[in-house]
Order: structure tokens, then C-alpha cells, then sequence
């Protein structure tokens, strides 16, 4: 996914300690450094007041005290925890006092080309944490603690976690000065735009990566291999940006709920989001402290992640629980919920996945495996949505040039279930199961009401809108303009070349899907419509 990057008031750039002033133009300094990173902070651990923000860069990066404050928590482990050595993880906060600058131009323009679940966040910032924690005798607490993180409103897991691999441990022996002329580097990247696979020069290392479009499929197979051996030359190969594991197992349904992937009990939400007043909000909390295992009790569903026993033991530890039986602290792994499932087991891939720990396979292709299985599940789910939201597209013979497009039928719960029958699941998927009932469940209770048949369903209606749109633009450039022109009046001939001229220049912004052919011939009708008027409107139309 994809950005350029803006100016704004709170977003002028420095130097370490030289604070700049003014709006920052597009081409001024820290403008590509902007396209991928909002600042680096560092967080250490104080005696006197606990978790600290050592440093801020570039220094006149302007974070609220909340944003302060929520860094600082979240970018240590939870004491009990223990870990030490080294750590990576990622949090993901809101933005207070609403958006900071304006979005400049290229980051609407990666926007929207990227692929949903990896647009950049308007109102939330991703920190990506390398932390460390190790002994240190010169320390009064005896442990040097510290953390390197990467803000940034992209939610590029897998590359930030790779810059950070390279550049957190430099800068734990540097400090400051490896870290500036890493920003400085940062800064001479190119815009992340959707479909490119770009070369990444960070210290003496390239990383290569591609930045995944709307025209890629769901990737499903295993990543390439690469080495952290002997960087030089060679580049080290990021298939992919990826955002959390945890929701691209949804491809190519987007997840749009709230979502923490790191949660403890000082977050500035931890109050609304763990209350017994409401039913549970709609949001997926990642946590490690154990305490959660009881406040959150009453959530429909609880994933408890530890390793597996046995490999032998794992066809028992898939099986699904009931909340009821959370209740202690030493609860087994596995997951909970109140809901009752539609589909059974998919035995064979729980025999291939068990076979391949027993082989000790990669991970990587353990995980390509159940992507794959995931990916079909998700497919076979959405496509009978699919085949009847294109039954409420208008036909191609009723969009005339000289008349407003027709519109999109709307979506009826009760014509979509009646559907089903010619165009369910079973025709897509094997896997056994109640199918009409999962989506008879869903009419009834929940996915037709949730943030995420809302997201899919308004994503879907703006592309056949923008389809509508590109078809209509189609038959008229198809159509004999000067016929047209002969009985209209100055002022629709006016409003046709408006009209042209707007539709022209979404086009040119890719936001409709219309050939090249296709704005030529626009371009063309245009300049013969505004050739028929008087001088005094062609003045008007195109002024010098």
C-alpha cells in the first residue's frame, strides 16, 4: 500500500535538536521521509518515572501528552513477562486532536491503488517496537532497558520489522547519530506506490520489497527464502509488506473493526473497552497479562495462544470451548466462544499440518498451507455475496449516452437468502457443514449488521458505481457529438463539457476504469464542443 506525503502546520521537519519552522512543500526536506514514517521515538526506562520518551525524531514531530504517554506504555513488554534479549512486537493507538495535516496528494494517490486492509490510517498510528532488555552491571537497576519505535500510520508489519532487525541493534551501540543518518536514508526513498517492487537502501543493506496492489491476488504461497548472511550485494527479499497475520487471514476480506495488537491495563481505553455497563465493543485485543483472563470473562470469544503439548495432542487442543470454561489462570490454550459452528472440522488439513510438525516443516510453509485453506473459506463465503451483488448491476443496454446512468439496485437481505439455493456456497466449497444456516445466522445476528459487511458492501457499491460511471463515459464518446449539438442550447452544450472535463480528471486520478482510448476521445469531443460556442464562452472555457 502506499503514500506520498503532505505538510501541515504541526508537521515541519528538523533536525536532532534544530527544530524548523513553516509548512513543509512537497519537494522540501523529510517529504519522502513522510511517505513511510510519521518519527522514531526512543523509550527508556527511568527509575524516577518509570517508562520515558528519551527522544523524538526528527525533534519537531508534535505528539499530544495522551500520545506520549500511550507510547511509553506500550512500547515495553508487561513486567511480568520477563523477557529478556531482544523483542519485537507492534501496538496500534488513536489519534488525538483529530488529523494533523492534510494529506498530500501522492498518499490519496498510493491509497487508491492499494488494497484496503493496507491503506494508510487517518485517525490511528502503528508503533513497531524493538525492544531490549539485558543485563548491565553499570545500571542501578542492573538491566539495560530500552526501545527503538517506528510510528507510522501503515500498517506494514513485515518491512518495519525488518528496518528495525537492521537498524535497532546499530543504534543501541551508536545511539543518535546512526539513528539520524538512518532517517536520512529513510528520506531518499521512493514513494510507496501499489504495485512496484522497490529497492530500499538502509545502512549498507537493500531491502527489496513489493508493495501489494488492488490487482494482486491473495498471496498463498510460502515467501521466498532470504538470508541475513552476506547482505552485500544481494538485497534481502520482503515478498510483501503484510499487515497483522492475524487479519490478512481474512483475504480478501477486510477486517474493519477496532483492533489493539498490544493491550495492558494503562492504555487510555482500557476503562471503555473492558466495562460490564454495554455489551462488549466490536474489537480485538491483543494482551499478555493474565489479569484479562478474568475482567474480560464475559467477551463471546477468547483465543488463548501457548505452544502445543504434544504434536500428537493437537486434533484436541483445535477443539472449541465454551467461555464457561475459562475461569482460572492456567487455562489451557485454545478458543473460546459462545458461538455455535456451522462448519466442521477440516480433517485433512489438521492431518497435514500435523504431519508437517511431526517432519519438523518450515513454518513458512505450515502457514502458506492454512493461508490457502483460509483464503478458500473466505472465497467460497463471499461468493455468492459476489455473484448477487452483480445481479443488482444495471445492464449495459440501459445506459444511453444523453441520460443520467441508471442506479444500483439496493441490497435485500431477504432476495440475497433466497438466492442461495442456485448460488450457495456448496457449489464452491467442500467442506461440510450447515452453509444455509451460517448464512441464515448471519442475517439474524450478526454479519449483515457488522462494520464488516458494511466495509465489503460500500467498497463493492463504489466500484460499480465508478463502473457505471466509466460505462456511461464510454457511450458518450461512442455516441455522434455533432448530431447532439445541433438542437441544444448554449447552456447544456456548457454543462456537457463541465461534466466531461470532471469525469476527465477522475479518470486521470485512476478513479474510474476507463481506457486510454476512452480519454482521448474525451478529450477530443471536448475540444470540438468548446470549437462550436461563441469566442466570448471559448475565452471563458479555456482562458489563456
Amino acid at each position: 500500500m502506499d503514500q506520498g506525503s503532505g505538510a501541515g502546520p504541526h508537521r515541519a521537519r528538523g533536525r536532532l535538536g534544530a527544530p524548523s519552522c513553516g509548512a513543509r512543500a512537497p519537494g522540501a526536506p523529510w517529504a519522502r521521509f513522510s511517505a513511510w514514517l510519521e518519527c522514531v521515538c526512543v523509550v527508556t526506562f527511568d527509575l524516577e518515572l518509570g517508562q520515558a520518551l528519551e527522544l523524538v525524531y526528527p525533534s519537531d514531530f508534535q505528539l499530544t501528552d495522551k500520545e506520549k504517554s500511550s507510547i511509553c506504555y506500550l512500547s515495553f513488554p508487561d513486567s511480568h513477562s520477563g523477557c529478556l534479549g531482544d523483542t519485537q512486537f507492534s501496538f496500534r493507538i488513536r489519534q488525538c486532536g483529530g488529523q494533523r495535516r492534510p494529506w498530500h496528494t501522492d498518499d490519496r494517490h498510493c491509497d487508491s491503488g492499494a488494497p484496503v486492509s493496507l491503506q494508510r490510517e487517518p485517525a490511528h498510528y502503528f508503533g513497531y517496537v524493538y525492544f531490549r532488555q539485558v543485563k548491565d552491571s553499570s545500571v542501578k537497576r542492573g538491566y539495560f532497558q530500552k526501545s527503538l519505535v517506528l510510528v507510522s500510520r501503515l500498517p506494514f508489519v513485515r518491512l518495519f520489522q525488518a528496518l528495525l532487525s537492521l537498524v535497532a541493534p546499530e543504534y543501541f551501540d551508536k545511539l543518535a547519530p546512526c539513528l539520524e543518518a538512518v532517517c536520512d536514508e529513510v528520506d531518499q526513498w521512493p514513494a510507496p506506490v501499489p504495485g512496484q517492487t522497490l529497492n530500499l537502501p538502509v545502512m549498507g543493506v537493500v531491502l527489496q520489497v513489493h508493495i501489494p496492489s488492488r490487482a494482486d491476488k491473495p498471496e498463498s504461497g510460502p515467501p521466498k527464502q532470504c538470508s541475513h548472511e552476506n547482505l552485500l550485494p544481494a538485497p534481502v527479499v520482503l515478498t510483501s509488506v503484510h499487515e497483522l497475520d492475524l487479519f490478512s487471514c481474512l483475504q480478501p476480506l477486510k477486517f474493519c473493526c477496532d483492533y489493539r495488537p498490544y493491550f495492558t491495563v494503562h492504555d487510555s481505553e482500557f476503562k471503555e473497552f473492558t466495562t460490564r455497563t454495554q455489551a462488549p465493543p466490536s474489537v480485538v485485543l491483543g494482551v499478555t497479562n493474565p489479569f484479562f483472563i478474568k475482567t474480560l470473562q464475559h467477551w463471546p470469544h477468547v483465543l488463548r495462544i501457548g505452544e502445543p503439548k504434544m504434536p500428537g495432542d493437537l486434533p484436541k487442543q483445535v477443539k472449541l470451548k465454551k467461555p464457561s470454561r475459562l475461569k482460572t489462570l492456567d487455562t489451557k490454550p485454545g478458543l473460546y466462544t459462545a458461538y455455535t459452528t456451522y462448519l466442521h472440522r477440516d480433517k485433512a488439513l489438521l492431518r497435514r499440518l500435523l504431519k508437517g510438525l511431526q517432519k519438523k516443516r518450515p513454518s513458512d510453509v505450515q502457514t502458506a498451507v492454512l493461508r490457502r485453506h483460509l483464503l478458500e473459506l473466505t472465497q467460497s463465503f463471499l461468493s455468492p455475496l459476489e455473484h448477487y451483488m452483480a445481479s443488482l448491476m444495471p445492464l449495459q443496454k440501459s445506459i444511453t449516452p444523453w441520460k443520467t446512468p441508471p442506479q444500483i439496485h439496493p441490497f435485500h437481505q431477504d432476495d440475497f437468502l433466497c438466492s442461495l439455493e442456485h448460488s450457495g456456497p456448496q457449489l464452491t466449497c467442500l467442506l461440510k457443514g450447515d452453509r444455509l444456516g451460517l448464512y441464515r445466522w448471519a442475517d439474524s445476528r450478526r454479519f449483515f449488521k457488522s462494520p464488516h459487511f458494511d466495509g465489503w458492501y460500500r467498497q463493492r457499491h463504489k466500484e460499480m458505481a465508478q463502473k457505471l460511471e466509466a460505462l456511461h463515459l464510454e457511450a458518450i464518446c461512442e455516441a455522434n457529438i455533432e448530431i447532439w449539438m445541433k438542437d441544444k442550447s448554449e447552456v447544456e452544450v456548457v454543462d456537457l463539457v463541465l461534466k466531461l472535463r470532471e469525469r476527465l480528471v477522475r479518470a486521470q486520478g485512476h478513479q474510474l476504469p476507463v481506457k486510454e482510448a476512452t480519454l482521448k476521445r474525451a478529450r477530443l469531443y471536448i475540444e470540438t464542443v468548446i470549437g462550436s460556442l461563441p469566442k466570448d464562452l471559448q475565452v471563458v472555457l479555456c482562458p489563456p
